[in-house]
């Protein structure tokens, strides 16, 4: 899931080489940390978050095929 999120946050922003993803497992929970530039910020999360829903949508459907809950916070 880490991999998903870095890919689709890179082909969004203007700075990729800052864009941080990190990945906390708690038993079948996963949390899943997105930090971008603070220019990119809203890029990443859309208007009235709509890019930010669209990425937890993917995420989510892609874990729920794993048995997984994945979380994905925009630091």
């Amino acid at each position: 899931m880490k991999e998903l999120v870095e890919v689709v946050a890179k082909a969004l922003v203007d700075h990729p080489d800052e864009v941080v993803v990190t990945e906390n497992n708690e038993g079948r929970n996963t949390v899943i940390e997105l930090h971008v530039a603070a220019s990119d910020m809203g890029k990443v999360i859309g208007k009235q978050g709509r890019i930010a829903k669209a990425i937890r949508s993917v995420v989510k459907a892609a874990s729920s095929k794993e048995n997984k809950r994945v979380d994905v916070e925009i630091v």
